[in-house]
């Protein structure tokens, strides 16, 4: 029978496996108590002698993910973001009887929302990561509809913007507050291709002046590799930036980007925005300075590989999406051609183009 702790009734029973649990029933409703217990022990009965499955629910298996994904997961934040928009659609649904039905549902619903594929199908990746830890984690038996029933997203963007265009933005950048540091913050930015994040949590003690290198590892970094990023000259020029503002404010501060007082710099966002006002640069984000290095590179006929290697990219698909701008190398496969047709053009035997201009003649 339901025992009351407080205003709140709770609940007592004996699981599938013979724990006994006791829990809370989250109602002051006596009746509402004693039913949910009864569904309870019913339900563990037919566990342990007619071999059916648990019902989890939505709230179930995102609890027991979001616990794990804590421990290990650095975009942790975005996870959760991601779970608050399943759970308006899925909460309190058994997730065994879930069907590709319910994940249609809610793509279209999340499409009249105005949400892009690109968002539904990240949403959709956590619901499936969720269902996929549990089976096999927890042993959960759970259906995963989510698999081939995602949306079609188009080509991802690629924002890039020119020197010139750098040299306007750096000079808007400096007229603002603290505008030097978001001058030299760009100008690191361009020049190694580095995340934002990684360059806001870089550590003096993984600058390397005298080997011109920089050192991440795979804490600091998206896909969770090492890597080392070489110096270039513009490079250089911001970390000297940096270097002789924290001889000035804060020498001890371990920041490479930090303020007078030592600490690390959160975000950049706004100076950054409003230096982009200020340059006329519409539509540009700071992501987009790392997709600025990369266009430079790829444009400068870098090979994909390399470029690759630089950013940090998991594969080279992901680097794919420079390709269009080294026309070069299409430019040589097709000249190709021509040194094929000019070729063959004198080795073709003379007597046989006679037999052909006979033919013709004579046809």
């Amino acid at each position: 029978m339901p025992y009351k702790r407080g205003k709140v009734w709770w609940i007592s029973y004996t699981a599938s496996d013979g724990t006994y649990v006791r829990r809370s029933a989250g109602t002051e409703d006596f009746a509402a108590a004693k039913a949910l217990e009864q569904k309870e022990r019913s339900q563990a009965w037919k566990e342990k002698e007619m071999g059916f499955d648990r019902q989890r629910t939505f709230e179930e298996v995102m609890i027991e993910y979001l616990n794990h994904a804590a421990q290990t997961q650095r975009s942790f934040d975005t996870t959760q973001h991601r779970v608050k928009a399943l759970r308006e659609f899925f909460a309190g649904r058994v997730m065994n009887d879930l069907a590709g039905k319910d994940i249609r549902e809610y793509s279209a619903g999340r499409t009249a929302a105005g949400k892009s594929p690109a968002t539904i199908n990240r949403e959709l990746a956590a619901l499936s990561a969720a269902i996929n830890w549990c089976s096999v984690e927890l042993e959960w038996k759970l259906p995963n509809p989510v698999k081939g029933r995602t949306l079609r997203e188009a080509e991802s963007r690629v924002r890039w913007i020119t020197r010139g265009e750098v040299d306007s933005l750096c000079r808007a950048a400096r007229s603002q507050r603290n505008g030097d540091m978001l001058d030299d913050f760009i100008r690191l930015a361009v020049n190694t291709g580095c995340r934002k994040e990684e360059m806001i949590g870089l550590e003096w003690r993984r600058v390397d002046l005298v080997n011109r290198l920089v050192y991440l590892e795979g804490d600091h970094t998206k896909a969770g590799k090492r890597r080392s990023i070489p110096l270039n000259e513009g490079a250089l020029a911001a970390l000297k930036g940096r270097m002789a503002f924290r001889a000035d404010h804060c020498p001890s501060s371990p920041w490479v980007f930090s303020r007078r007082n030592g600490d690390k710099v959160i975000d950049l966002s706004e100076g950054f925005e409003a230096a982009c006002e200020k340059a006329a640069i519409t539509d540009f984000r700071i992501h987009d300075l790392r997709h600025t290095c990369a266009a430079w590179l790829v444009s400068a006929g870098v090979p994909l590989i390399e470029v690759r290697d630089l950013l940090g990219h998991s594969t080279v698909q992901m680097t794919e999406k420079y390709a269009h701008l080294a026309p070069a190398r299409v430019r040589d496969a097709v000249s190709v051609l021509d040194q094929t047709m000019s070729q063959s053009r004198y080795t073709e035997n003379p007597a046989g183009r006679a037999d052909k201009a006979l033919k013709l003649v004579t046809a």
